[in-house]
This record gives structure tokens, C-alpha cells and sequence, in this order.
């Protein structure tokens, strides 16, 4: 994600079985509806203003996994966040709504979603890596990110090795780069399947320690009922960043309209505003 560091990895074909399987919920609008298995998977795909070819009229589908919050969550009945704002303003430019898919990430980071027609693009959190890159096609980036590490108060570690010499439990987000990252400098985290799961991991005390986004830890900690129990210990500058993905040999136009919106809103002010909107801080200034 930023889900995290070097590789949320799964085989594309693999994934693609998976996506079929899965039920796909699509919010839009502040309304839930089914998203149809078949929908742009064959046939012709409708072409929206400037001849961009879209898995439904009159739509942007996105697909994501919720919750990753302030990427990406339900706020009431309605999906709302930074990659969707950030998503928004190409819907817009299209003349077309942005419709949201919640699926698992690593359907999501395998390109199979996208290469099965069940989204015309993938926001949610996502490092671009060369392993991704392989299936998915990437923007320009659009988020600088980095991970952080979340702890019990009074833990008294600051590194990962301070984790490993203690012999204490790490969790991690399963399919994310986070996980990857921590692996490779030698630890064996317990996997969670998403974001919430685990922090409720932390908190229960199955682990000790979590790494994740440091935008998603600096979001848990606003809440007085985890900053009063819990802290960052430290942040990772893993050198992440995330952008918005496309099927493999995207759409042209669609990828460049998509780079040119996230260009326009870093010049004319645009993304200063949504990122202090739901980070509380210009950007630089996370961290």
C-alpha cells in the first residue's frame, strides 16, 4: 500500500481466478450496489468524452480496499478520502463520476482486477515497485510515503533491530510493503489481513509492535483511545511512493489525463489543499 515497502506479491493469474470469485462491492455516490462479474471483462468497452474506453458509461471505476484510512474510507454511507479526492479530480475532467470498487489489494496489486475489467484504475495506497510495474501500469506519483513503527508506550525500542534483539512480536499488514521491507532486514512478522485487523492485533496483544504507513499510523493516533495507550517509535524512510494504477498497456488518453490532473493540482494549489485537508499538514511536513 505503502501498503508498504518492496512487493505486495501474488501471480497475476492466480489473482485473476481469485478476482472472479470475489464479490465486488461498488460504492458510488453514497450508494452500494452489486458490481457485475462480466462488466467490461468482454466485448467492447464504452468510451467516455475524448474516447477513453471505461468499464461502465458515465463512470470511473476505481477499485481499492477498505479501509486505509485517510486514503480511503467509509465515512457514513459514502467512500471518501485522499486517493478518492485525488481520483475525483480526473474523473471530473472526463466528465464522468468516479465509482468505487472495494476488493482484496492483492487482486489490486497483481493487475489482475484491472486486467479482469472489474476497474478502469486502482487507487489504494499503492507504492509503485518494478515488481508491480510488471502487470500494472503507474502514474506519475502522486504521494511521497514512508513507514513508521507503532508500539505500546514504554516498549523503550526506536529501530528494528532493538525489535529483533528483544525477541519481541511484529505485525504487519499482509500483501503490502511494509511486510516485504521487514523481511528483508531479517524479521518474521505475524501477517494481518488488513489495516484494522492489524491494529486490533496490536491492541489485543498478539503482537507488540506494528509497521505501517506512517499517514495511517499518524491517523490512529488522533484517536485519544489509541494515543493514550499507544506511540510511533519510528519512522522508516523507505523511499516510497504511491501512484494510481492502470491495466497493463493502459489507455492512453486516460493515463494522461490522469498525469496531467495530478500535474495541474500540484501548480495551481489544488493538491496542497486536499492533502491538508486529510493530513492536517502541507506536504514535506508529515514527518
Amino acid at each position: 500500500m505503502g501498503l508498504s515497502f518492496v512487493s505486495r506479491r501474488a501471480l497475476a493469474v492466480g489473482a485473476m481466478v481469485v478476482a472472479g470469485a470475489l464479490g465486488l462491492s461498488a460504492c458510488g455516490g453514497g450508494e452500494s450496489t452489486t458490481a457485475s462479474p462480466g462488466n467490461g471483462a468482454s466485448g467492447s468497452a464504452p468510451a467516455a468524452a475524448g474516447g477513453v474506453k471505461l468499464v461502465k458509461p458515465g463512470k470511473l471505476t476505481t477499485c481499492t480496499n477498505l479501509p486505509y484510512e485517510p486514503f480511503q474510507f467509509k465515512q457514513g454511507d459514502k467512500v471518501v478520502g485522499f486517493d478518492v479526492d485525488i481520483v475525483d479530480l480526473a474523473a471530473k475532467k472526463l466528465g464522468l463520476t468516479q465509482e468505487i470498487v472495494d476488493i482484496d489489494f492483492a487482486v489490486i496489486k497483481s493487475g489482475a482486477a484491472m486486467a479482469a475489467g472489474k476497474c478502469d484504475v486502482a487507487a489504494a495506497g499503492m507504492t509503485i515497485t518494478e515488481e508491480r510495474k510488471a502487470n500494472i501500469d503507474f502514474s506519475e506519483p502522486y504521494f511521497d510515503a514512508t513507514q513508521a513503527l507503532l508500539a505500546k508506550k514504554g516498549l523503550g525500542v526506536k529501530t528494528l533491530e532493538e525489535i529483533k534483539a528483544k525477541n519481541l512480536r511484529l505485525g504487519a499488514q499482509a500483501s503490502t510493503t511494509g511486510l516485504d521491507y521487514v523481511k528483508k532486514q531479517g524479521l518474521d512478522p505475524k501477517e494481518f489481513a488488513d489495516s484494522p485487523k492489524e491494529l486490533l492485533g496490536l491492541q489485543s496483544g498478539q503482537v507488540d509492535v506494528i509497521v505501517q504507513d506512517l499517514p495511517v499510523v499518524l491517523t490512529w493516533l488522533k484517536k485519544p483511545e489509541i494515543a493514550d495507550k499507544f506511540e510511533l517509535v519510528a519512522s522508516l524512510d523507505t523511499g516510497e511512493q504511491y501512484g494510481i494504477g492502470l491495466k497493463k498497456g493502459a489507455d492512453p488518453v486516460l493515463l494522461k489525463t490522469i498525469n496531467e490532473t495530478i500535474a495541474q493540482a500540484k501548480s495551481d494549489g489544488t493538491y496542497d489543499e486536499i492533502f491538508v485537508k486529510w493530513f492536517g499538514k502541507k506536504p514535506g511536513e508529515l514527518g
